[in-house]
């Protein structure tokens, strides 16, 4: 069918980029299907291993051209390593900048716009000389701000090798795009005293995708049957790494062991899971992790749902947690333990937000909740539920997204 003239060609270079068929990172892969359904044509770059991917793609040469679920991928050939913060991991991002030199750019219709997305902003330096080849906006969307991240959160010197490599593709990518989209409301702070021209801040959040929340699959009852019943619940589901700031909310377990009508359950795993476990009391739950499309099920059980993060100064420019649509999606009130430049709980109103690393004032806090009648705590996650389904679904973004070209 042929186009009509306003609809577009975008080329999304994402090294990262996965699907719901081969696990994380969804972000592109969901821009990419919204695309679609508006008329564009979008075409996805990306790399054919990370440690992200749960599934890996299977290619034939450097460069594999594939169809996932009705969006055209290029996978790029790309060294294996062992993990997220290996030497490898750099290797494999120079690696994906360099096969990109030699992409066969006559394999797909000439791109009306280039969106670079990082973790690695590499990409930018190829996806500056095609934007001047072919005549394409360039968008460069900041995911993580490297490398401020690797220094306020790595320790690492603003004076390493590294440090620098990396900053100067970024003031190079604030300086040649022509929109610079970011995830954080307050990044714009950061990118302008990098260089980058203040008119071309765009704030596009995470999302989420509404049909997929309508195919979710219920878990048989006996996967629920260490949950104990005619308590309390606050759950958690996700990941159990450093980040997650796991240790507080346990903390105020430890607390609250002596409320008999107040019980925790865990779901998920991480490299801190074995370490959680055994720091927990008998008032605490682990459950195995659960497909994408079973997150709804588990949250159906919960009474509160919690998320927490370390008070860590890179905050300031906000935060955009995946894990709170799942949260509100299921209408459940949230605990939110953060200090950051945006609060989407206190946003929607829909729970109570505390200061981070503090499980006292955690523990007072789901006291305050458990005490609720069930209408209170139902509003809550009624006005959560609301409020990302106004705000926050990936057509709504998508089309911040296509203002942002036009513009």
């Amino acid at each position: 069918m042929e186009q009509k003239e306003s609809h577009k060609t975008y080329w999304i270079i994402n090294q990262y980029c996965g699907s719901r068929i081969h696990g994380m990172n969804f972000r592109s892969w969901y821009f990419a299907n919204e695309l679609k359904k508006k008329g564009h044509a979008p075409y996805i770059i990306t790399g054919a291993f990370s440690h992200l991917l749960q599934k890996l793609p299977e290619v034939k040469g450097l460069y594999t051209y594939e169809e996932v679920e009705g969006v055209p991928y290029t996978w790029v050939k790309l060294r294996k390593y062992k993990g997220s913060q290996s030497i490898g991991r750099i290797l494999g991002m120079i690696e994906f900048m360099i096969k990109l030199f030699f992409f066969p750019k006559k394999s797909l219709p000439k791109p009306d716009v280039i969106l670079v997305s990082s973790l690695s902003p590499f990409p930018v330096l190829n996806a500056y000389f095609w934007s001047k080849r072919y005549n394409a906006k360039l968008l460069f969307e900041v995911r993580d701000i490297w490398p401020l991240t690797l220094i306020e959160i790595g320790g690492m010197s603003k004076n390493h090798p590294l440090s620098l490599f990396f900053g100067w593709f970024e003031k190079f990518a604030y300086k040649k795009a022509d929109k610079v989209i970011s995830l954080l409301p307050k990044a714009n702070e950061h990118m302008v005293s990098r260089g980058m021209d203040p008119s071309k801040f765009v704030c596009i959040p995470n999302g989420f995708n509404p049909e997929d929340m309508d195919l979710q699959e219920n878990l048989d009852d006996s996967y629920f049957q260490d949950i104990p019943k005619d308590k309390f619940i606050v759950g958690y589901a996700g990941s159990l790494g450093l980040a997650n700031a796991m240790d507080y909310l346990l903390e105020s377990a430890k607390l609250l062991e002596s409320k008999e009508n107040i019980h925790f359950v865990i779901v998920g795993k991480g490299q801190h899971k074995e370490r959680l476990i055994k720091k927990s009391g008998a008032n605490v739950t682990f459950l195995d992790p659960v497909q994408k499309n079973e997150v709804q099920s588990v949250l159906k059980r919960f009474d509160l749902c919690y998320i927490g993060w370390h008070d860590q100064k890179i905050y300031r420019f906000g935060i955009s947690p995946n894990k709170i649509f799942d949260y509100s999606f299921a209408a459940k009130p949230i605990l939110h333990s953060v200090s950051a430049g945006n609060d989407l709980v206190q946003e929607a109103k829909s729970g109570l937000s505390v200061a981070p690393e503090n499980a006292e004032l955690i523990k007072e806090t789901i006291e305050k909740l458990a005490s609720m009648s069930a209408d209170e705590l139902a509003e809550m996650g009624k006005r959560g539920k609301e409020y990302i389904i106004t705000h926050h679904t990936f057509s709504a973004l998508c089309d911040k997204l296509i203002k942002s070209v036009e513009e």
